[in-house]
C-alpha cells in the first residue's frame, strides 16, 4: 500500500478506532475457533475493542492464525489486519544456546545465522514480530533476567544489537520478521537485582554504558521498541517523556513502533506516579508509548482524554499512524498471513539445517573453566560414571523458549551412550532442587505435580555406579524456574543436595568433570576444589546436549569466552572487568596496608573473568606491534600481535583488544573492549591479528556531556581476557 493510502485510512478512521488500533492483547482472547472468549471481561473490553484492536501475541500454528485474522478481518470495517507478535526469543521450537551463552561464543556471524533461523521458524507459523533481543546490560548475576542478555560489556552489547536485528528483520521478506528491541532502558540494573525494582544512575552512567547497545538496535533499523518496567532517573520508562520521546525520537531519530512491557502503562498506578488509569493513559500516551500490552488502560480512557482536552488528539493520530506504516512495511494490507504455511511449518520447523545451525552455535557457546591434569577431553574406552540431575533431563532450553519440542532434546545421557555404550554408567543422584517452593507461581511452569526423590536412595545408588567407574562426569545445575523473568536469588551456590552429592563422590578420589547448567554466573569456590574439570554449558538449547559430547570427548574443542564474570561470592557483586579507576587503588596506590580499594575478607578479583575461556591447547602471544605511537583525529593506529598454536590440537581462539584513557576529564574505567576476532589455528601455526584503532574508539561523555576524544595518553591491550593481556600505549593528539 501507498504511504498516500495509509494516511488516506488514518483519515477515515473514527476516534474509537483509531485508539483502540493501541491495544496489544494476548492469545488468551481467542479459542480453537477464533472465537473471543472470557478474558475481554476481566479486561473491562467490550466487543468493538477487540474487533478493533490493533496486536495480538503469543498466537502460534498457521491455521490457527489465518483463522484468527480472517475472523478479525470479516469483523473490522477499515480492514486493518491484527499484528501478530511472539515471545520467540532465542527460538521456536529450535533452539538457540541462551544469549548469555550464545554471547560467550564471539561469532557474530554464527550468532546471525541462528538468529536467522529463528526468524525463519517464526514467519512460517504466522508470527509478524518478535519481542526480541534483549539487549539490556547486566553486571548483577541475582537478577534472573541476565540469561537473555550477551553480558556486562556495552561495545560487545552493542554488536550482538546490531546482528541480531539485521538477523531477525533481512529485508523484511516472508522469511523474516520485525524485531522488537528491549528493555528502553537500563532494566538491566535494578536495586539488590531484584526483578521489576528501581534503577538510578546518572544521565552519564546511562549513556556511555547502557544506552549504546539500543542506540545500536535502532541505527540497525529495528521496527519496534518495547519499553522497560523500571525507573529512569525517577520516571518509570513507560510514563518518562524524556527518555521515549525526546531521546529515543527525537535525539535518536527513532521512527518505528514502541511498545509497553506486559500491563507496564497500568503499573504507572502502582509506581506512584499516576492517581488511576486515566492519568496512567495521559502519562503513556504523551511519552509517546504506541501499544498498550494487555490492559484496558488506553481503549477505556484516550477517548475521554480527547474530549476533555486533556491530550491533543494529534498524540494518538501519531501513534496510529507508526503502527499502520508498521503493518505496511510488513505487506499485511496486501497478504494479512504474510509466511504463514502448514505445509511450511512442517519443512522447517525443526530441520536438519536448523538442527546443525543450533549444533554450532552451541559448540561454540560452552566454556571450560578449569581442565586440571588434562582430565579432558575423556578417554572412551574408560568406563564413565554420568551422575546427577541433569545427567538424563530434556530441559536444556532455558526459561524463555515456551515452545520448544522437548519430546525431540536428546539428554546428555543418551549422546554420551551413542559415544561410548555400555561404558557408560548413569545414576541420578539427586532432585534438582530440595526446595521446590523458591519456582511456585509461574502458571503452567510450576512445581505442582513434581514428586519428591528419595535421597539417600539416590546417593547410595550414585556412589556404587561411581566406585565401579575410571571417571565421574556430574551434570548439576539451576532448575530452569530459578533464572528468567521473576528469577531474581540472592544465593548463587549450586542447590545444597546436589553439593552433598559432588561431596561423597569427591571422598572416592576420582577424576570428577562438572558440566553445570545453569541461566547466570553463579558462586563456584564451594565446588572448584572437588573437581578436576569443569564445563559451563549454560542452558545450551535442543542441540545442547549432543554439542557437550562432542567436546567432553574432544570430538570439538571448546572455543567460548565469558561474557559475564563469574563472582567469588555474594559480597563482591556487582563485580565486572570495566570498572572506574579508584583514588585508591590496590595496586599503585600511595597508601598502604588496608587503607586502599579492596576487601578484608576476600580478593577484588572475580573468580572467572570477563573474556576468559579455556582450550584443550594453548594460544602464545608475542607482544604488541603499534604501527604508530601517535594518533591524529583523522588518522588511525593499526594494533598488531602474532599469536601461536602452541599445543597438540587445532583450536579456536577470541584475540580481545581492550583500551585505557590513562588521563580524561571524567573518571575513566580501567580498560573497555573495543574489538575481537575469533582465530583458528593447526597446530604450531600462527596468525598475526590486526586491529584498527581510530579517534571513534577514544570517544566519551565527557565533563561537559560532550561524546568526544580528548587528548592524551592511552594504554592498548591485546590478549585471551580481560585480564590476561598485552600491554602498549600510545598519545593522541586531537
Amino acid at each position: 500500500m501507498k504511504k498516500e493510502k495509509v494516511l488516506e485510512l488514518l483519515k477515515q478512521m473514527t476516534l474509537e478506532e483509531k485508539i483502540y488500533q493501541l491495544v496489544q492483547l494476548d492469545g488468551s482472547l481467542y479459542s480453537e475457533k477464533a472465537a473471543v472468549t472470557g478474558p475481554k471481561a476481566k479486561l473491562g473490553m467490550s466487543d468493538d475493542v477487540i474487533c478493533n484492536m490493533g496486536s495480538i501475541y503469543n498466537v502460534f500454528g498457521a491455521e490457527k492464525l489465518k483463522k484468527i485474522q480472517d475472523e478479525h478481518l470479516k469483523n473490522n470495517r477499515n480492514k486493518i489486519p491484527l499484528l501478530v507478535c511472539a515471545d520467540i526469543i532465542y527460538g521456536y521450537q529450535t533452539v538457540l544456546p541462551i544469549p548469555l551463552a550464545f554471547g560467550g561464543a564471539w561469532n557474530t556471524k554464527l550468532v546471525k545465522e541462528g538468529i536467522e533461523m529463528v526468524a525463519k521458524e517464526a514467519a512460517v507459523t504466522g508470527i509478524h514480530g518478535v519481542f526480541s533481543p534483549m539487549v539490556d546490560l547486566v553486571r548483577d548475576p541475582r537478577w534472573g533476567r541476565v540469561m537473555e542478555s550477551t553480558g556486562e560489556d556495552s561495545y560487545l552489547n552493542s554488536i550482538y544489537a546490531k546482528i541480531e536485528v539485521e538477523g531477525f528483520q533481512g529485508n523484511l521478506d516472508n522469511e523474516h520478521v520485525a524485531s522488537c528491541v528491549k528493555h528502553f532502558a537500563a532494566y538491566g540494573a535494578p536495586e539488590g537485582g531484584r526483578e521489576y525494582n528501581t534503577v538510578d544512575m546518572s544521565e552519564r552512567q546511562l549513556r556511555q554504558e547502557y544506552l549504546p547497545a539500543y542506540k545500536a538496535a535502532v541505527d540497525a533499523g529495528c521496527k519496534m521498541v518495547m519499553t522497560s518496567f523500571n525507573t529512569v532517573d525517577g520516571i518509570p520508562a513507560s510514563g518518562n517523556e524524556w527518555l521515549m520521546r525526546k531521546l529515543l525520537r527525537d535525539e535518536w531519530g527513532f521512527k518505528g513502533v514502541t511498545v509497553s512491557d506486559y500491563a507496564a502503562i497500568k503499573e504507572l498506578v502502582y509506581h506512584g506516579i499516576a492517581e488511576d488509569d486515566f492519568m496512567a493513559a495521559k502519562l503513556g500516551i504523551e511519552a509517546g508509548v504506541d501499544f498498550d500490552m494487555k490492559t484496558s488502560v488506553y481503549s477505556n480512557n484516550l477517548k475521554e482524554l480527547v474530549e476533555k482536552n486533556e491530550i491533543d488528539v494529534k498524540l494518538i493520530d501519531e501513534a496510529v499512524l507508526r503502527i499502520l506504516n508498521l503493518k505496511n512495511d510488513l505487506g499485511l494490507f496486501e497478504n494479512p498471513y504474510r509466511g504463514a504455511s502448514k505445509s511450511l511449518e512442517n519443512e522447517v520447523i525443526g530441520s536438519e539445517e536448523h538442527k546443525k545451525i543450533a549444533l554450532k552455535l552451541a559448540e561454540e557457546s560452552i566454556v571450560l573453566l578449569k581442565n586440571d591434569n588434562s582430565v579432558l577431553p575423556l578417554q572412551k574406552d574408560k568406563k564413565i560414571a554420568l551422575i546427577g540431575p541433569y545427567a538424563d533431563e530434556t530441559s536444556l532450553v532455558g526459561l524463555w523458549a515456551f515452545f520448544a519440542d522437548k519430546a525431540n532434546i536428546k539428554t546428555l545421557k543418551a549422546t554420551m551412550e551413542d559415544k561410548i555404550g555400555e561404558n557408560l554408567l548413569y545414576s541420578q543422584g539427586c532432585d534438582i532442587l530440595s526446595d521446590l517452593s523458591m519456582i511456585e507461581g509461574f502458571g503452567f511452569l510450576s512445581s505442582k505435580g513434581l514428586e519428591k526423590r528419595d535421597f539417600e536412595k539416590d546417593l547410595e545408588e550414585a556412589l556404587k555406579v561411581a566406585d565401579d567407574a575410571e571417571v565421574i562426569v556430574l551434570a548439576l545445575g539451576e532448575h530452569t524456574l530459578q533464572s528468567g523473568e521473576a528469577g531474581s536469588r540472592t544465593e548463587l551456590s549450586l542447590d545444597k543436595m546436589q553439593l552433598k552429592l559432588l561431596e561423597e563422590l569427591s571422598k572416592l578420589n576420582k577424576p570428577i568433570v562438572c558440566v553445570m547448567f545453569n541461566g547466570r554466573p553463579l558462586v563456584i569456590d564451594n565446588i572448584l576444589d572437588k573437581v578436576d574439570g569443569l564445563v559451563e554449558a549454560w542452558f545450551p538449547g535442543t542441540q545442547g546436549a549432543v554439542a557437550l559430547a562432542n567436546i567432553l570427548f574432544g570430538e570439538v574443542n571448546p572455543s567460548g569466552k565469558l561474557t559475564m564474570s563469574f563472582p567469588r561470592n555474594i559480597g563482591q557483586i556487582p563485580v565486572h572487568y570495566n570498572e572506574f579507576k579508584t583514588g585508591r587503588p590496590l595496586i599503585g596506590s600511595g597508601h598502604v596496608g588496608r587503607f586502599v580499594s579492596k576487601y578484608i575478607d576476600s580478593s577484588n578479583e572475580p573468580r572467572y573473568e570477563f573474556g576468559y575461556g579455556l582450550s584443550y591447547t594453548d594460544f602464545e602471544y608475542d607482544e604488541i606491534k603499534l604501527s604508530s605511537t601517535i594518533l591524529k583525529s583523522n588518522e588511525c593506529i593499526k594494533a598488531s600481535v602474532l599469536v601461536k598454536n602452541v599445543g597438540q590440537v587445532k583450536g579456536k581462539e577470541v584475540v580481545q583488544l581492550y583500551i585505557q584513557d590513562v588521563i580524561g576529564s571524567v573518571v575513566r574505567p580501567v580498560k573497555e573492549l573495543k574489538g575481537f576476532e575469533k582465530i583458528e589455528l593447526e597446530p604450531n601455526e600462527s596468525k598475526e591479528v590486526e586491529f584498527i584503532i581510530s579517534e571513534k574508539e577514544l570517544k566519551f561523555f565527557g565533563k561537559d556531556m560532550n561524546f568526544a576524544a580528548e587528548k592524551g595518553e592511552f594504554k592498548v591491550f591485546i590478549g585471551a581476557s580481560s585480564k590476561n593481556v598485552k600491554e602498549s600505549s600510545f598519545k593522541y593528539l586531537g
